[in-house]
């Protein structure tokens, strides 16, 4: 299920990534949900890549992302369910490394894979460290994915059963995926491979990248922090939510340098700061706010940093 909003320019790339191992139509659904898309004819570009493959289904009206994804599990039809939005990535294998998991692990309610960080050109940008240095059952699945987001759409697949029992994504727009996952932790085990076979897309353009100049990144973190606190053992609480706060708190200060750098935009790198600030404290988060406006007084915009994302 692929969920698209004003994506078309890496839309195709998608689309080819899929069709390249799809399985039989009788087998799989390969379907585009647009949330009244307005960048270009989307049933178009999909009718033309698709060939019939690929099935479209457009948004009466732009209803939002959590919205977009709920219909998008409303209309799977599969046991197993994977949103793809449509500006990542999958890697050759993805889908028969998912099956098999499931099959060795048939308690899993939900399996992910190791990822890469790409850039709009698509070109690699980092990996993400891997969880496990061979598949299986996440060790220490809930308090792991507690801590830090650690998951993203592209690299899981979900058993269909699960979002039944558990409900949609809801409230906020940005990490509330890392509250459903921590969600299905806390009910299932949680199986994981390695290998690299998904990418995900860092760019400024998408839903994530527009909340970082309001720092609406770091509120809506908060929001998560706190909900999740309710699938957590008592017990471990306090300890998962001080150290998310400390985690992210630093985060917001790489992403007031990508503002700055980035896009020279001064007031967005200054709340992103004030809010990091609302998080956590020490001597470290104050060094790096102190070489950040140093530069920024200094109107030094010549070095970009890699983008840093949830």
């Amino acid at each position: 299920m692929i969920p698209v909003y004003n994506c078309a320019g890496f839309l195709l790339e998608t689309l080819e990534a899929v069709l390249q191992q799809a399985l039989p139509p009788e087998e799989m659904q390969i379907e585009v949900v647009d949330d009244h898309s307005t960048d270009v004819d989307v049933e178009a570009l999909v009718k033309a890549m698709g060939n019939g493959r690929i099935g479209y289904f457009r948004q009466p009206e732009n209803r939002g992302s959590l919205r977009n994804f709920e219909t998008c599990i409303n209309r799977a039809k599969g046991h197993l369910v994977h949103i793809l939005h449509g500006d990542d990535l999958i890697k050759p294998g993805y889908y028969q490394a998912m099956q098999e998991l499931f099959d060795r692990y048939p308690q899993a309610g939900a399996a992910f894979c190791r990822y890469v960080y790409i850039g709009q050109s698509s070109k690699p940008l980092y990996y993400r460290d891997a969880e496990m240095e061979e598949s299986g059952i996440l060790d220490n699945g809930l308090l792991r994915l507690a801590e830090r987001q650690r998951v993203q759409f592209c690299t899981i697949t979900v058993k269909r059963e699960v979002y039944e029992k558990l409900g949609a994504f809801y409230g906020v727009d940005y990490g509330e995926d890392w509250e459903m996952w921590v969600r299905i932790a806390c009910h299932f085990p949680i199986a994981y491979i390695p290998e690299v076979l998904a990418a995900y897309r860092l760019h400024f353009a998408s839903i994530s990248g527009q909340s970082y100049a309001t720092a609406k990144n770091l509120k809506d973190l908060q929001w998560v922090m706190l909900t999740i606190q309710q699938y957590l053992p008592e017990a471990d609480r306090k300890k998962i939510l001080n150290q998310s706060m400390k985690f992210y708190a630093h985060y917001g200060i790489k992403i007031a340098n990508d503002l700055w750098y980035g896009l020279r935009n001064r007031e967005g790198t200054k709340t992103q700061v004030r809010e990091a600030l609302r998080m956590h404290r020490d001597w470290l988060m104050y060094w790096k706010i102190t070489k950040l406006y140093t530069k920024m007084a200094l109107n030094i915009t010549s070095f970009i940093p890699r983008r840093n994302k949830l």
